[in-house]
């Protein structure tokens, strides 16, 4: 964004009545959007009641009529034309897109009102829209689910986290001015949100079932106020839980696995419009899910909503789910880490789902499941296109099932660091039968899960993976009832090294030894030493270990290597 360095001010004799959220307009070399007008909040009152407006960085508030104002004298075309929602899709009949928007999308006011500029800005698409929870509220209810552990009942009302999920919602609802039976919808989930927990409260006990009910507010209050904003700007919108449509999966709370037949059907047919039906935009929870045996609420996993998405995508046999995130798409490495990281054009399935598992946070690491059931039983192929909501001019990263991998090298570096090195040595003989048999259903007995894997004749070296839920890590107590596992068998002497990276080379295996001669020479010029290496059976990736204290390097210095 441009702004002249002495921004001109503008007297104005009062704020009329204008909307609270605007479109980007660009005026004066400077484009003025709804989170740019927020920022022409430094005002001083003369003695005739006018304001004077400058140009000042500050945080968000709500927005500033006054900037509108001037928005609207100097450019009034633009002003009307853009300021009005179109209803996409009116000559379609049947869905015929899948749009997802995570949560830095849909953090506020302007946000929400730039994603339905998205929406509406593809006249010839009818899109079904899955939705995460506003901004970091998924982190503020599991925070003040572990703060009502402690609080007493009627306490509750006051934690700190409570309290920013009600004042976002409240306040998002004032500024996108939805109508007082949406409002009074905000209120009852609102209050069954406190009410839940009050129990926690009580119980003294927050299980995995009670937290799966408790993070599906985010989703719940997003969506509802989403197709409540859409419907005020003249845009036929429903809101749907995920549950509403048939999204079925185990019973296996915080992590559950959807089950693709029964939600496929259970989907296809709730989303199937019938001749004559109103073409109302679906806005669905994503992430979330019922119980196969319970009933009960349950999530996805952490990202699970590109999963809701691609599962909606595959049940309707769509050619194309977009998923909007605040990047330009899939990148060489993480941006935080490596500055000079650029999008990946494309990617096979296998690909992702290799990036996702091994640390990347584009994409939910089972988003590409669905694409892979609905190929094996009917041959279709869903492409999945990762864009971005703050630069919609990006071209993104478009994932399908194959690419042309003839000029391909290396594709992108990730970083997963925080994980724990086991080295297994038998103590029986060589050759020993049943040894690997042994080994991973000791893993299995402790409720561990195996990331990476290297073996040879007596030995095995593998990384464990912090587990599958959010927020628990291995604890040396976990480490040692493993360990201990083991010695009471007698098949193996075990030792661990916790504090340790994997640098995942998504790459073409085809030209391993090209690779490897490339990175170990870089690796051996920084000092970095390799505990560990693995490629095993996948076709895309190579793992190698490292500390943690040298996993940032590596990747930097063979980002430059293969990419700069």
């Amino acid at each position: 964004m441009h702004c002249p360095s002495q921004t001109p001010t503008v007297r104005l004799p009062q704020a009329p009545q204008l909307p609270h959220v605007l479109p980007a307009l660009h005026i004066n070399h400077c484009r003025l959007s709804a989170s740019h007008i927020d920022h022409h909040r430094a005002r001083q009152a003369d003695g005739h009641g006018g304001c004077t407006l400058r140009h000042a960085h500050l945080e968000r508030r709500l927005p500033c009529a006054y900037a509108v104002a001037e928005a609207q004298q100097m450019a009034p075309d633009v002003f009307a034309e853009t300021s009005q929602l179109q209803q996409p899709g009116r000559e379609q009949q049947q869905i015929s897109v899948v749009m997802k928007f995570g949560g830095s999308s849909v953090a506020s006011a302007d946000r929400m009102w730039e994603v339905a500029q998205i929406i509406c800005s593809f006249p010839q698409l009818f899109p079904c829209i899955v939705l995460s929870a506003m901004g970091k509220t998924t982190n503020l209810l599991l925070q003040a689910g572990q703060e009502a552990l402690t609080a007493s009942p009627g306490s509750v009302a006051t934690l700190s986290p409570l309290r920013d999920i009600k004042e976002l919602h409240r306040q998002a609802a004032e500024d996108l001015r939805v109508n007082e039976e949406a409002k009074a919808e905000m209120e009852q989930l609102l209050s069954e949100l406190q009410q839940l927990l009050v129990g926690v409260s009580i119980m003294q006990d927050l299980t995995m079932r009670a937290k799966d009910s408790l993070v599906s507010f985010g989703e719940r209050l997003s969506t509802r106020l989403f197709a409540a904003f859409l419907r005020k700007e003249g845009v036929a919108a429903r809101q749907y839980d995920a549950w509403d449509l048939g999204m079925v999966s185990s019973d296996d709370f915080g992590n559950a696995d959807v089950r693709y037949e029964q939600s496929f059907a259970n989907i296809s047919a709730s989303l199937t419009r019938s001749n004559g039906a109103p073409p109302e935009i679906p806005i669905v929870t994503g992430f979330l899910a019922r119980g196969e045996s319970t009933g009960a609420i349950t999530t996805l996993g952490r990202g699970g909503s590109d999963l809701s998405a691609t599962v909606i995508g595959a049940a309707l046999n769509l050619a194309e789910v977009q998923v909007w995130k605040d990047v330009d798409g899939v990148l060489t490495s993480d941006p935080r880490l490596v500055k000079s990281a650029r999008p990946v054009p494309l990617l096979t399935y296998d690909e992702a789902t290799e990036l996702a598992f091994f640390g990347a946070t584009v994409l939910h690491p089972q988003a590409m499941q669905p694409a892979f059931q609905q190929q094996l039983h009917t041959g279709h192929r869903l492409a999945v296109r990762v864009k971005n909501s703050y630069n919609r001019a990006a071209a993104g990263t478009l994932i399908s099932e194959e690419r042309d991998m003839h000029d391909a090298l290396m594709t992108s570096i990730v970083l997963k660091p925080g994980i724990t090195l086991l080295d297994i040595v038998s103590t029986r003989m060589l050759g020993q039968v049943g040894f690997m048999a042994t080994v991973f259903d000791i893993f299995n007995s402790n409720g561990i899960s195996v990331d990476v894997v290297a073996t040879s004749e007596v030995s095995i070296s593998l990384t464990l993976d912090p587990s599958k839920m959010w927020s628990r890590d291995l604890v040396d107590a976990e480490l040692d009832a493993l360990v201990a596992a083991f010695k009471a068998k007698g098949i193996a002497r075990v030792n661990y090294k916790r504090a340790m990276s994997c640098v995942s080379l998504i790459c073409n295996v085809e030209k391993t030894s090209q690779i490897l001669e490339r990175v170990f020479k870089v690796l051996g010029r920084e000092g970095i030493n390799v505990k560990m290496m693995s490629q095993g059976a996948s076709k895309n990736n190579i793992s190698l270990i490292v500390s943690d204290d040298e996993g940032k390097n590596a990747v930097r210095s063979l980002h430059k290597e293969f990419f700069d």
